[in-house]
């Protein structure tokens, strides 16, 4: 048939257009004259001129034409009409392409009075009788006619003009101006036609009662006479048509159709009339008794009203998909039509047709989303649906951005159509699990949870009706692999180093309540590293986040406890720990010039000791570091109440590290500690008696290894990182330096700093050069002099003598009144 097959149904034509053929195409109509002109087809024209456009069973495209519609070829009882298609891509209607389509139908007998009620408009058409004239005929005076028929003096005398009867009036319009209005006007040989849209404004809606009926049945009904002045005479037509624009009624899942058969605008001056045929049909095929049994259709005849009933979702008619507030459904569509005819006294047969489109309310119909995971492929593979072939899937929301179908695969989304034998279909999605949108969560033992979450939009074809499917399916899979940890300890710190699964990418480390960044740990001059496979972190056994649990003189038992917990609800995910026994001797230093360097530490049973409120046995001695779990102590072995005893080798010097609790003198806690100093040693001396030789420092070489690092602020807290550099800093800011010896690490050392300057570029050679410190001293010619900074014991310096600190106002180089550099 290919793209286009026509069809003759009475007094109408119908051409159908494959669905398939046009499918995603803007579609032009035009109907072809005699003349061979297209008259392109609006609503307008279309309900003017007896033409039907609408979509049936989902996508097809049917167009239906009356017999006597505008631009029909009549030759006795058959009718052609030729149509043009233009079809394109694009709403401009740019490249088309041009179908033309012409189709020729027969028929009769023409019945006396014959009643249309189409989609868009009514239309009726009655037999004119035209009397024969003697040859000596003499026409009458103009006067006359107006005389004779009042109705139509207030226009000047016409072949034709048209009065409708209204309730207040009655208005008559000559053939042009009716046409003006939107009325459809033709006339044959032998039949005189009226064709009025619902939309003219004489239409009047009325109500036909039934009996044993509370409510009537509205009709949409004009009222008119057409006149026709044929050279003695003056034709007047009865073209009164009534069209029904409700009964339709829907009781426990049957549609139930009630036609009166006694409509009284279309019955003045008939005192009674006469069944002579009842036919109903679907898609304007007359179906005979057998078929409507089959399809469980019941039609009832009596005397007042012709009642069709059909069960929804019947054979005949279609489910199309619908949406109301957003929600996907359907309604139930078929398009029923109705032929009566009867006799009277007046018009003889009578053929009144009716076509009805019912279509059921608003059902809205739930989607099935199912997961049918692949875990061989490490597949997401959701089902969604099903859906009616007049749905289209159109784009994809994938983390809050609309993607086409077409494009999806870029984002790792497949997506493809099921068809089922029923005409029905579904959507499949298929995605990786490894798909960047995909969200993986840890739940528990071994498994992980991948959720996918995606909108799908669809369209409804013809009306290009959208609505919106979420589809968020989670899936449980076996295939967690957690962190795991080993720990160790060398002289000074615990070591901690995490071996990555892939569960934790998400997953933040902290002690205690403290999250570990890079920038906490470089404060606590901890060691830091984390990449994709591993965390590795190194603290001291003195510092802050260690857990001390015992201490005896075999040592002390300090621990590292490390949780990873969630980047989001920060839920504890997986705990780690390492613990090791340390040196007692790593809390005291005993230096040569009687200095005593002691740490005291708060054992974990020892919650609520306040560590600033450690003393010694002077209880006028206060700790000069405090943390949370340390007290550091920094005295000489004269005071603060140190005793000390003699035996024949070496000298002892004795305190204790105590804490009382308020109104007590009692101490809670004591930590004894001693430092020992040789009494009697041999040393050998060689001696050379000279006279007051000069005191000097020998000059040596060797290899040191130092650092220079710029600081934020005077506490030297915080030094800048490489990844802060170039740091800014405006004129006269001040800027805080900090020199350190790393290696070696011998006590008996003090750095001091000879030179120091500053160029204008990396190259410490360059010119031009200031100098910050000459011969170890502040540059006398400097406006603003550097300034030195004392350097204390700390937990980040053990050994103040290797570190110097001076501050150096910012400044820039000049020559004459011109900066060298910004």
């Amino acid at each position: 048939t290919g793209p286009m097959y026509s069809e003759c149904l009475g007094t109408l034509l119908r051409i159908t257009l494959s669905a398939e053929y046009f499918k995603d195409k803007y579609l032009s109509f035009s109907v072809v004259d005699q003349s061979g002109i297209a008259w392109e087809l609006d609503e307008a024209m279309a309900s003017q001129c007896g033409y039907t456009v609408t979509y049936s069973n989902w996508s097809n495209v049917e167009f239906r034409a009356s017999a006597l519609s505008c631009h029909s070829r009549l030759e006795e009882d058959v009718f052609t009409v030729t149509l043009q298609i233009k079809a394109s891509h694009t709403p401009d209607m740019k490249n088309a392409t041009t179908h033309l389509k012409s189709a020729s139908c027969h028929y009769g007998p023409w019945r006396p009075r014959e009643l249309l009620c189409e989609s868009n408009y009514m239309e009726v058409s009655v037999r004119r009788n035209i009397p024969q004239t003697g040859k000596d005929f003499i026409q009458d005076e103009h006067e006359d006619w107006t005389l004779a028929f009042p109705e139509a003096k207030q226009r000047e005398a016409s072949i034709w003009q048209t009065v409708f009867h209204q309730p207040e009036e009655k208005k008559a319009l000559l053939v042009s101006d009716a046409w003006s209005a939107g009325y459809g006007l033709n006339t044959t040989d032998t039949r005189v036609l009226l064709r009025i849209p619902y939309t003219a404004p004489q239409l009047q809606l009325v109500e036909v009662d039934l009996c044993l009926q509370a409510q009537g049945i509205t009709f949409a009904a004009v009222r008119s006479s057409t006149f026709y002045k044929q050279q003695w005479m003056i034709l007047v037509v009865d073209t009164a048509v009534a069209c029904p624009v409700d009964g339709v009624d829907y009781v426990n899942g049957t549609i139930i159709w009630t036609f009166p058969k006694y409509v009284q605008s279309l019955s003045v001056g008939v005192p009674s009339f006469k069944d002579v045929l009842v036919e109903v049909g679907v898609d304007l095929h007359k179906l005979s008794a057998k078929e409507m049994a089959s399809r469980k259709y019941v039609l009832l005849n009596d005397l007042n009203a012709i009642t069709m009933k059909v069960p929804i979702g019947a054979e005949g008619g279609y489910y199309k998909t619908s949406v109301s507030s957003g929600q996907h459904g359907a309604k139930y569509t078929i398009n029923l039509f109705l032929e009566h005819q009867w006799e009277d006294n007046k018009w003889g047969l009578t053929k009144h047709t009716v076509i009805k489109t019912v279509e059921t309310p608003f059902e809205h119909v739930k989607l099935a989303i199912t997961n049918n995971l692949n875990l061989s492929g490490r597949l997401m593979n959701v089902t969604v649906g099903t859906f009616l072939p007049d749905v289209e899937l159109v784009n994809l929301t994938v983390e809050g951005a609309p993607v086409a179908v077409p494009e999806a695969v870029q984002h790792g989304y497949l997506t493809y159509e099921i068809r089922y034998a029923n005409g029905s279909k579904a959507y499949v999605i298929q995605v990786p699990f490894d798909a960047p949108s995909i969200k993986k969560e840890y739940l528990r033992a071994d498994m992980r949870a991948y959720t996918l979450n995606v909108t799908l939009a669809f369209i409804i074809h013809p009306k290009s009706e959208t609505f919106a499917v979420p589809v968020i399916t989670v899936s449980a899979v076996n295939d967690a692999v957690l962190p795991s940890a080993r720990g160790f300890c060398d002289r000074r710190n615990l070591h901690l180093i995490i071996t990555r699964g892939n569960v934790d990418q998400n997953w933040l480390p902290f002690i205690s309540d403290w999250h570990l960044t890079p920038e906490a740990a470089q404060k606590y001059n901890y060691s830091l590293r984390d990449n994709s496979t591993h965390l590795a972190i190194s603290v001291p056994f003195l510092s802050s986040h260690v857990s001390y649990e015992d201490f005896h003189t075999s040592g002390i038992k300090a621990s590292l406890h490390l949780t990873l917990k969630d980047g989001i609800s920060l839920a504890n995910r997986k705990d780690f720990s390492v613990a090791c026994r340390f040196s007692p001797s790593e809390l005291i230093q005993c230096l040569p010039n009687g200095t005593v360097v002691i740490t005291a530490i708060k054992l974990v049973g020892d919650a609520d000791l306040d560590t600033s409120l450690f003393v010694l046995r002077d209880r006028q001695c206060k700790p000069s570091l405090v943390t949370e779990r340390t007290a550091t102590f920094k005295f000489n072995v004269n005071t603060c109440g140190t005793s000390r005893k003699f035996d024949d080798t070496a000298m002892s010097y004795e305190n204790d590290v105590l804490y009382y609790r308020p109104g007590s003198d009692t101490p809670v806690y004591r930590l004894k500690f001693a430092c020992w100093y040789a009494i009697k040693q041999t040393v050998d001396v060689q001696y050379e008696s000279k006279k007051n030789p000069p005191p000097s420092i020998k000059t040596g070489f060797g290899s040191l290894a130092l650092s220079l690092k710029l600081f934020k602020e005077n506490s030297y807290s915080e030094p800048y990182q490489e990844l802060e550099y170039p740091v800014v800093k405006y004129l006269q800011e001040a800027l805080y330096f900090e020199v350190e010896l790393l290696q070696p690490k011998d006590v008996r050392l003090e750095l001091n700093l000879d030179n120091c300057w500053a160029t204008n570029s990396q190259s410490q050679d360059s010119l031009p050069q200031w100098p910050i410190l000459i011969n170890g001293c502040e540059n006398s010619q400097d406006s603003y002099r550097t300034v030195f900074h004392e350097v204390n014991y700390s937990l980040r310096v053990r050994f103040p003598q290797h570190l110097k600190r001076f501050e150096v106002r910012m400044f820039t180089f000049v020559q004459g009144s011109t900066l060298l550099q910004e």
